[in-house]
Formats: C-alpha cells, structure tokens, sequence
C-alpha cells in the first residue's frame, strides 16, 4: 500500500508540478493575446481530446507526466507564418519575455505559497549551511536550539577507541560539567591526564554510558564538532514566515546554481554524475521516504522541486525558458530577430544535449540502488 501511495504520489508531484509551470505560458499568452493552440495533459502521442475553447484544443495524451502548451508560431520558419496574427512571433517583445517567464514565475510563486505555510502553521526549519547560521539564527529567535558537542569520529588506536567510546555520539559532559562547544572540551582537558566522558549513544541518542579516558597531550582521540541536540520553531506570523520562505528560496536557488555547475564540471573531468546530483529515479525514492515521514515532508518536497524546476529552466541554456529568453532579448537589443533555422537548430541540438543529460543521470541514479 505504501509503494502503490508513493507511486501516486510520485505522479501528482511531477504533473501538478509541470502543469503549474505550462499554465503561466497559457495564461501569459493569453493575456498577450497569443493563440494557444494546444495545452496537452500529459505529453503526446495524443489520446483524445477533451473540447476547444477560445482557439485551444485540450488534449489527453499517452505520457502521463506533466503536459505542454503549443504556441501559434513558435517553431514557425519563414516571416509569414512567424508575424501571422495570433502568433509567438507577432507579439511584442515585452509580451514574449513575459510569455516566457511566466511558467517560472509560476513554479517560483506555488514554492513560496508552499513555504509560507510550512515555516508559519507546520513550523518548518529553514535551511542552514553551517552550525555558525543556525546558531545565529537561534540568537535572532528564528528557532529554538540547545547546543551540543558531536564526537564525530573516534581515531583507530587512539584512548578514546581503547576504551570503547562510540563515533557518533553526543558528549554531554567532561568530568561533571556540561559542554556545548568543542572549544569548551579543549579548555577543560588542557594540563590533565584523565577526563571522564558522559556522552548519549543510539540512533535517538537515548542510551547514557560513562568513559573514564587517559589523555595524551590533552587529548583523548576524539574528532568533535557543534551539533544542535534540540531543534524546533517557534510559532511565527504569515508575514514572519513569507520572509523566511524568501530567505529560502534565496538560499536553495544559490545551491541549485552551484549544483548545476558542480555537475558540469564533473561530467568535464571524470563523465561522471557527482553525488548529491539526482534524475526522476532519485526524486522517485525522495518521494517514497517524504510519504513515509509524512504529508508536510512531502509538501516541503513539493515546495523543493517547484523551486528547482523554476531555476534550471530559467537557466541560459538552449530548449529552456531561459535559453528562448535569449534569443528574444538580443532581439530587443539588435531591434533585429535572430536567423529562425539558427534558432530552432539551437533550441533542438540543446534540447537533444537536455535528453541525454537526463539519460545519464538516471542511469547513475539506478547504479546507486545497487551499489
């Protein structure tokens, strides 16, 4: 039941997503007053269609994922049937740029909306990228937090591994008085030739053990780092939380950027798909685990994915928004459209290079599931 749930899941999660995205062109175009001859629920070969309204065909189509809408005009190649009435082409510049962020603005809002009631009514927990952003966070009031100290590593043959001292524990104490930074645990050992450990074990670092540990130069062997033991939010305002939807969005575009970067570089050096870097199997078993954890990790999930399907297609590269945009703006700029077969071979080579992107992180998305 659960895998049929995740499945569902898994479906509504990229149709919604991409649906959202193609009613920003729609409603843009439309308001442009650009016919939309086609807005297609799932992708073609065409099933049936449902009805016509106001010059637009609603289809269903075979590939149940997403759906598209088919501009008048838009890979049209001589000047006649570009600059026809109701075509991309015959509307103004400013029209075309607006047709063409419009799905991203789209996905960009539905993440905010989604991230404004995560952080005010589920009371999420922003993003933080080091321990030094959260403990200012803390400071400001943005979250509730109790610092710990993490033993992240415990050096083979070291005091502290004789003795028995687990990795990945938190260490409560040092000879009876707490601590909550590493910095405190290296001033309280400094010129002694034992320390006594109290530290948490277990997955829910539930279990309570004692470690009497003989010191060499101050020093038990141990790796530590700042850790938050407790975290949660405090109840915050619609206004408080769209700021911190804001912040965000802010934080994840920037990782997203330097994610795609990241993948470039690797795919240039060694041909291969860096860790952290995911395709439709992977957000597949994201899926999975967030509708086991529950509907507000699943929405938070939702939020994520909106935001990155604003981002990468906002991106300059050819066949997306972002690489269309292109080709318009220099219009703007040179008060001169681009060569038409330029720019649909561009946009068909770049869409062709995004295929087999995507082939290639799949393939080591399922090489992950066996290794």
């Amino acid at each position: 039941m659960t895998v049929l749930l995740s499945a569902l899941a898994f479906f509504l999660l990229l149709t919604i997503l991409v649906l959202f995205h193609e009613f920003g062109h729609f409603y843009a175009a439309r308001r442009a007053g650009v016919t939309v001859e086609e807005f297609g629920f799932g992708l073609p070969p065409r099933i049936k269609t449902f009805f016509f309204q106001g010059g637009t065909r609603f289809s269903l189509n075979w590939i149940p994922f997403g759906g598209f809408v088919r501009l008048k005009g838009e890979n049209a190649i001589s000047d006649r049937e570009r600059l026809a009435p109701g075509s991309f082409g015959k509307a103004s510049v400013f029209a075309r740029i607006v047709i063409l962020t419009a799905g991203v603005a789209m996905n960009f809002l539905f993440a905010i909306v989604i991230f404004t009631i995560g952080f005010s009514f589920a009371r999420w927990i922003p993003t933080y990228l080091s321990f030094e952003e959260m403990k200012a966070a803390a400071d400001r009031g943005e979250i509730n937090m109790q610092p710990a100290v993490l033993i992240d590593d415990v050096l083979s043959g070291g005091n502290a591994a004789k003795v028995g001292v687990p990795k990945r524990s938190i260490l409560l104490a040092v000879d009876g008085t707490p601590v909550d930074s590493p910095e405190r645990v290296s001033e309280m050992q400094t010129g002694k030739r034992r320390a006594t450990y109290f530290v948490l074990t277990g997955e829910d670092f539930k279990t309570e053990q004692t470690f009497d540990i003989p010191l060499l130069d101050g020093k038990t062997g141990v790796t530590l780092r700042p850790f938050p033991r407790e975290l949660s939010s405090p109840r915050r305002s619609l206004p408080r939380a769209f700021v911190l939807s804001l912040r965000e969005a802010k934080v994840m575009t920037v990782q997203t950027v330097l994610g795609m970067v990241t993948l470039f570089q690797s795919l240039a050096r060694t041909g291969r798909v860096p860790e952290g870097i995911t395709g439709i199997v992977g957000i597949a078993q994201l899926t999975h685990v967030s509708v086991q954890e529950g509907f507000m990790t699943y929405l938070r999930l939702v939020a994520l994915l909106s935001l990155s399907l604003a981002i990468l297609n906002i991106l300059p590269l050819p066949a997306l928004d972002g690489g269309r945009l292109l080709f318009v703006l220099f219009e703007a700029v040179s008060r001169r459209p681009p060569n038409r077969r330029f720019e649909l071979t561009t946009n068909a080579v770049g869409f062709a290079f995004l295929l087999l992107l995507i082939l290639l992180i799949t393939y080591h998305d399922i090489l992950r599931l066996f290794l």
